[in-house]
């Protein structure tokens, strides 16, 4: 069962639900691909199904965490753990203000359901699991984030190795290769500011403003990666995009010091793989895979 504060009432579509898929087509080179939305483009033959929606806030909650717990265990497997540091938060499908996210000093492959806590914008827990405390600068940078972007579900934090050392030069991922178009002009941003440790609601505050009301993916300066999603699969899946990114980045960097040039994406060419890769359902199903291998290698311990 999911934690304390479920609800059997009906979940009923709102205009805004991030799931709720928009069928409308983006720009594509013909005709016939102008009816088809991106999912469609890069299908042949069957189709996949569109992202679960359940029937009551209880089950779309359950379902929620036990993603959750899937994504914090997909990071571990990826070395994304750096002491207490980290951190997911999901906004609860039935009190939108609140969100649920994880126990301080609990390592992340060790994450289930009953282990995520409940907090409201106060940063007050009322929820799920209170035997621990939750994160006070997890708190103060997602409570600000969900705030200022209701479209915005799930937000991810990580200390990972590639993120951190590229955040050391408060610069934006350049365009590489393909994979880092998802995250195509306004979609990724930089925080320029590091005041340390994040403990006050005025250094939220700022870094949900260098989100920006567009931003799926933030570098955060000295400090990380951030990333945000209508689905913990996307959110997640953006966290693994950024950290591969940064990755490339530096190698990149270490080549062209020594006197190869890069070769960039043409920004009419990583528009186009933008306007065509990144919509929430694509997304979703680009996160799918990591969450399903971790699910089986679960055996269910996932879901206690």
């Amino acid at each position: 069962m999911a934690p304390h504060a479920e609800s059997e009432t009906t979940l009923a579509m709102r205009d805004n639900d991030p799931t709720t898929v928009n069928k409308t087509s983006t720009s594509t080179p013909t005709a016939q691909n102008k009816k088809k939305v991106p999912l469609e483009l890069i299908s042949q033959g069957a189709s996949l199904p569109g992202i679960p929606k359940h029937p009551t806030f209880a089950l779309q909650r359950q379902w929620l965490l036990e993603r959750m717990a899937l994504g914090f265990r997909m990071f571990a497997r990826k070395g994304y753990t750096d002491g207490m540091a980290g951190h997911i938060s999901v906004r609860d499908p039935e009190n939108p203000h609140t969100f649920w996210t994880n126990p301080l000093a609990k390592h992340f492959a060790l994450l289930t359901v009953s282990d995520m806590i409940l907090v409201d914008y106060n940063g007050v827990p009322i929820g799920g699991n209170m035997s621990r405390p939750a994160n006070a600068a997890g708190f103060f940078i997602h409570a600000h984030v969900h705030k200022s972007r209701p479209d915005v579900t799930v937000a991810c934090h990580t200390h990972s190795p590639y993120g951190m050392a590229w955040s050391a030069f408060a610069k934006p991922l350049e365009m590489l290769n393909q994979d880092i178009a998802y995250l195509y002009g306004e979609a990724q941003a930089v925080y320029k500011d590091f005041g340390g440790v994040v403990l006050s609601d005025e250094e939220g505050e700022k870094i949900a403003g260098a989100l920006g009301p567009k931003g799926k993916a933030l570098m955060l300066r000295n400090h990380g990666l951030f990333t945000v999603g209508s689905t913990v699969e996307e959110a997640c899946f953006l966290m693994t995009l950024m950290e591969r990114a940064c990755q490339c980045q530096l190698l990149a960097e270490a080549a062209a010091a020594n006197g190869v040039p890069k070769v960039y994406v043409p920004d009419e060419s990583a528009r186009y793989t933008f306007e065509n890769s990144s919509d929430v359902e694509t997304l979703y199903w680009e996160g799918y895979p990591d969450l399903e291998y971790e699910e089986a290698m679960s055996q269910g311990e996932h879901r206690r």
